[in-house]
């Protein structure tokens, strides 16, 4: 096979311009970044293999609910990524999978074709979890035959390429997240609270961990940072090397009025102390949407609470007073902060406070929530083409989540990431901090 330049050139021009990772490799040159990509994508890849392993075959389908997605499908989707924006329009010759799994495999890049609807992705037995792992082995030599070709081109020719892969390992990182998470979810609908993984390598000893560094003031106590706000800068700047998705640029103004913003996470006990001060039963805490959503679902705790104790992907286990609350939905986080006198920080406030030196439990505990919704940044621009639909199509209806999770991959947190989610998803791991 030979590399093919004259097949997605409109996808890579448009990944060019939206800065995804070309000006890392402007930087290092060509060949550092290669052989730095390499290495990554063996890791990356890997990875996301190494999570299925303590499944059984039935899991590799489960799908809890419209929003999750089965374990098989994450395995597909991200193979379908590479595949389909990499491979296929740039590496000639290349023999692509049979045509109608990118029909099974494609989430929502309409510019791509037509998908399978997203509801029903559990009913998807087949291809068989064996055609899926031989299909994701067949992707990672075409992607390593890629790179030796490329190590051999202009970097003007290289340079997009390689941008373009960091998006797809990036991209695959997400999917790593969402794997735990949907699968979390799926298993809490079981009557028998499967395990996923338990012990010292698994997922709730990491969060442990996070949690035990220091006990934080939480909700009650006085524990408070200040700044004086004024101007500043939020966002990716345009010379920084390092890799963003396009929603996190570009690098912009923005006025702050003095604030305060708490030194650590909003704790399980002071969420049950809402409960109960009656907190669910409260109109006036909660936003009219929320306060309809929490009489229509029935919600009186948290996602995950059960009793004293708390599922969690090692099962049900007790539930720790001093962690950190998680699995809220933007509406309960909103609502728990009004009841405690406060409020959701900006993600502007967010960001700045955590500029200089990272606040407690900022990144590896949990996802928090901010006020602000999932907008555009001002000069905001989506590529043309496919990579377009990535991010800027979303820009509605959510609320922006900052910092990072103890299910997120290491290296895959940074202080510009922008999560975002619709105010009544809580299967997330997500929690909050106050400001006020």
């Amino acid at each position: 096979m030979g590399l093919q330049t004259d097949a997605g050139t409109d996808f890579v021009a448009a990944e060019a311009d939206s800065r995804q990772g070309a000006a890392a490799a402007g930087q290092d040159g060509p060949a550092t970044l290669i052989a730095s990509l390499r290495q990554r994508l063996r890791q990356v890849r890997q990875h996301s293999v190494a999570l299925i392993e303590p499944l059984q075959p039935e899991d590799l389908c489960l799908q809890g609910m419209a929003d999750a997605s089965p374990p098989k499908w994450h395995l597909g989707h991200t193979t379908w990524f590479f595949e389909t924006f990499l491979l296929a329009p740039h590496l000639a010759d290349w023999q692509g999978a049979d045509q109608r799994w990118g029909y099974l495999f494609n989430s929502y890049y309409d510019a791509v074709g037509a998908r399978h609807p997203r509801p029903q992705r559990g009913l998807l037995t087949r291809p068989p979890i064996e055609a899926v792992l031989a299909w994701r082995q067949r992707i990672d030599q075409g992607l390593e035959e890629l790179l030796s070709q490329l190590e051999r081109q202009p970097p003007g020719l290289a340079q997009p390429l390689l941008a373009l892969l960091e998006l797809g390992l990036q991209h695959e990182q997400q999917h790593q997240e969402l794997l735990l998470m949907d699968l979390l979810d799926g298993f809490s609908r079981n009557p028998l609270e499967p395990a996923y993984l338990s012990g010292a390598e698994g997922p709730e000893a990491i969060y442990g961990a996070a949690c035990q560094q220091r006990s934080g003031a939480g909700a009650t106590g006085g524990d408070w940072q200040s700044f004086e706000g004024g101007l500043v800068e939020i966002g990716h700047g345009e010379g920084d090397p390092a890799f963003h998705f396009d929603n996190e640029a570009p690098r912009h103004r923005q006025w702050l009025e003095r604030f305060e913003i708490a030194t650590a996470l909003v704790r399980n006990n002071d969420m049950e102390a809402f409960i109960a001060d009656g907190g669910y039963q409260r109109p006036e805490l909660w936003m009219s949407e929320g306060w309809a959503t929490v009489q229509q679902r029935l919600w009186q705790a948290p996602r995950y609470w059960r009793g004293a104790g708390e599922f969690t992907l090692a099962g049900l286990q007790p539930r720790r007073p001093e962690a950190p609350v998680r699995h809220l939905s933007w509406f309960e986080a909103d609502a728990f902060a009004r009841w405690a006198g406060a409020r959701l920080p900006s993600e502007a406030e967010w960001e700045h406070a955590n500029r200089s030196e990272p606040l407690f439990q900022a990144f590896a505990g949990l996802w928090q929530w901010t006020s602000s919704p999932y907008r555009p940044y001002p000069g905001f621009s989506p590529a043309s083409g496919a990579v377009g639909e990535y991010n800027g199509k979303f820009m509605s209806s959510q609320f922006v989540l900052r910092g990072s999770a103890y299910l997120t991959p290491a290296g895959h947190a940074r202080l510009t990431y922008r999560n975002f989610f619709p105010p009544a998803s809580r299967w997330m791991a997500a929690g909050l901090r106050l400001a006020r």
